[in-house]
């Protein structure tokens, strides 16, 4: 049976968070009442200019410097000319010729790999949205509403070259491209509120081939699982049209998320079908390099490089480098709390699990976690100092939950410190040891499990404030070596 090879290119749209729209004064924000952010810019109406939004232009080229791609000096607008009641002027203000970033590309590394792939970028160019149709859900009647609130919203457009062999690949690509946008803060990115929008091509050709298949372009993608599924379920289709000997047109098709299938939309568009011309209502647009250069000294440290920083740098284990830096905020966050404790792995160690198990579980963002970075970085720092134990630890932590007082203070004040008092703790296992000799004994039998119960004896006698290290050692010195097995 013939082998075929998968080849994906991905187009996304990335919402720029600015105020206000790329060509007008009207505001971006979501959930408006229908049509109430609008102007005669947005409507299309006759006479009305348009004018370039400075942060718009600003924040395109912030993303461009972040993928690596070369800034276009020179570049312009154009009219994508099409009809749809959503496009009150009767075209699209986008870029053709001359898009403001060139090249560039993006770097991801896939789960249980550990060399990462690079995927180039062919362009990123702006352009405005359009407006939304609403659809009537009651059958019988049929009618559909035009909300023109979305008409003029700044975008980026990222088209990916088709360097993608897989679903995987793609996932993982615009896992890495939303974690850039959302550290450089031109985007948030989310794709529930259509901030974020991505279209799949996709084709295969024979093994070894060079040339390409016909190509269909995936739309209505609202979730990465999404994009996976969808490219799974064409890459099936095609190949049994394939083995078949069957063609078909290259065309534009939807994702049915209730039925699971990609469905035909219409055959595709190309390029001289929209009959691109040089918007004559925009200028030209001409950066200086200077210009250029003082936008890239606004750019934070990029994902990969905090996470190769975390490992090299920190001595963290790549899982939590990963975990850490998958959101800006959250990087900043053990940041800020790694300054207070002084220990980066006892730190990841409660950032990750701790907070990050909260923060998931109750769906909020870092920023609304009641412990600040500061207050969680002084408990760490307890117990990193030895004056509190872990288990002490986790109650310092509830406390922390529901009130404003610092690590230290509640330490004080419920009396907590570890003790450290050699007599006081020899007294207390050598109380362990004679009250539990079954475990003595299968300890001395090989079974090394048996410890736990005597120091747990330990732990509960002290009320947690034994020091764990010093109890073991204890423990050790008066039972002797674990016996080998056998």
């Amino acid at each position: 049976m013939a082998e075929f090879e998968t080849i994906i290119g991905l187009e996304v749209h990335a919402q720029l968070n600015t105020e206000s729209k790329i060509f007008s004064t009207s505001a971006t924000k979501f959930g408006a009442p229908p049509n109430s952010q609008t102007n005669p810019v947005c409507l299309g109406l006759p006479g009305a200019l348009p004018v370039l939004n400075e942060a718009a232009l600003e924040k395109a080229v912030m993303a461009g410097l972040a993928f690596g791609c070369d800034i276009t000096l020179f570049t312009k607008f154009d009219r994508k000319n099409y009809f749809y009641p959503d496009l009150p002027k009767g075209y699209q203000i986008s870029q053709f010729d001359k898009p403001i970033c060139v090249g560039g590309g993006v770097t991801f590394t896939i789960k249980g790999e550990e060399s990462p792939r690079f995927v180039r970028l062919t362009r990123i160019h702006m352009e405005e949205d359009a407006g939304k149709l609403i659809h009537s859900a009651d059958p019988n009647v049929p009618q559909s509403y035009v909300d023109l609130n979305r008409a003029g919203t700044p975008l980026i457009e990222i088209v990916s070259e088709p360097d993608m062999r897989s679903s995987d690949e793609a996932y993982y690509y615009l896992n890495s491209l939303k974690a850039v946008l959302k550290y450089i803060r031109v985007s948030d990115c989310n794709m529930e509120e259509g901030s974020l929008r991505c279209d799949a091509n996709v084709s295969i050709r024979p093994k070894g081939s060079d040339k390409f298949g016909t190509r269909v372009e995936i739309k209505n993608l609202n979730s990465f699982k999404a994009v996976k599924a969808a490219i799974d379920y064409e890459v099936e289709w095609q190949t049994e049209m394939a083995l078949e000997g069957k063609t078909f047109q290259q065309q534009t098709k939807l994702w049915d998320s209730v039925a699971n299938k990609t469905v035909t939309m219409r055959t595709k568009e190309m390029s001289h079908d929209y009959r691109y011309f040089p918007d004559p209502d925009l200028p030209v647009i001409i950066l200086q390099k200077e210009t250029v250069d003082e936008i890239r000294t606004k750019l934070p440290e990029l994902p990969n490089e905090r996470r190769n920083r975390f490992v090299e740098k920190l001595g963290l284990p790549k899982y939590d480098a990963e975990v850490l830096t998958a959101e800006r905020e959250i990087a900043d966050y053990f940041e800020e709390a790694l300054k207070v404790s002084g220990d980066a792995k006892k730190t990841s160690n409660w950032v990750k699990d701790e907070v990050l198990g909260i923060v998931n579980k109750e769906s909020i963002t870092i920023s609304e976690f009641s412990v600040s970075a500061q207050r969680l970085g002084g408990l760490v720092k307890l117990i990193a100092d030895g004056k509190i134990s872990g288990k002490i630890a986790k109650t310092v932590f509830e406390e922390l939950l529901v009130s404003d007082k610092e690590a230290e203070t509640i330490v004080t004040e419920k009396n907590l410190i570890v003790v450290r008092d050699d007599k006081e703790i020899e007294r207390i296992v050598d109380e362990a040891i004679a009250n539990n000799q079954d475990a003595v004994t299968k300890y001395k039998s090989g079974k090394d499990r048996a410890l736990g119960a005597i120091v747990g004896y330990v732990m509960k006698v002290s009320k947690g404030k034994a020091d764990p290290e010093l109890v073991n050692q204890m423990l050790l010195d008066k039972l002797g070596p674990l016996p080998p097995k056998g």
